[in-house]
């Protein structure tokens, strides 16, 4: 099982209060191995009034929280069962379990905040091995050999036919094992 992303709905304006009631659960219940990140969405705005330039915080999502959680029946039922939580986005109900975000849609709301799916400092480090999520390499475990933060892209090792190929790729396309 691997950590992904989970989007929340909560009760409309209680975003804030479902992110410190979670995160108080997550420590109180030790859930660190299985949740990881709790994030409500949102944005700077820039406003002008009475021209006067206001920088404004605005929530991309209203009612949603994203989460990052391994997809245990633990996790799933703590926050569920957090106060404030009306259940996941992408459930059917009947207790299915949720689908996932794609990481390319965690990509494009995390980079508008400024923030990243993959730690930069300690996911992305020479040596270490991930999987290939995009792209004609698609679903291959690589190992890093050199990262271009300035650039967003790795070279990475895979194996293509018995003998290590290196090759290109964008951060967006790689997950952590």
């Amino acid at each position: 099982m691997q950590k992904e992303w989970y989007v929340v709905n909560t009760i409309s304006g209680h975003e804030y209060k479902v992110k410190e009631k979670l995160e108080n659960r997550i420590n109180s219940m030790e859930l660190h191995e299985n949740i990881f990140r709790v994030i409500v969405p949102e944005q700077k705005e820039i406003e002008y009034k009475d021209g006067v330039k206001k920088e404004k915080i605005k929530k991309m999502f209203p009612g949603y929280v994203l989460v990052e959680m391994v997809m245990s029946d633990e996790a799933w039922f703590i926050v569920r069962n957090t106060q404030g939580v009306t259940g996941f986005i992408g459930s059917s109900g009947k207790g299915a379990k949720p689908i996932p975000l794609s990481p390319q849609e965690v990509d494009k709301i995390l980079s508008n905040m400024g923030m990243s799916r993959i730690d930069l400092n300690t996911d992305l480090s020479e040596g270490k091995k991930v999987k290939i999520i995009d792209g004609p390499f698609k679903d291959m475990i690589a190992k890093i050999e050199k990262v271009d933060l300035k650039e967003q892209k790795l070279n990475v090792l895979i194996d293509l036919f018995g003998q290590d190929t290196s090759v290109e790729v964008d951060i967006s396309q790689v997950a952590n094992i």
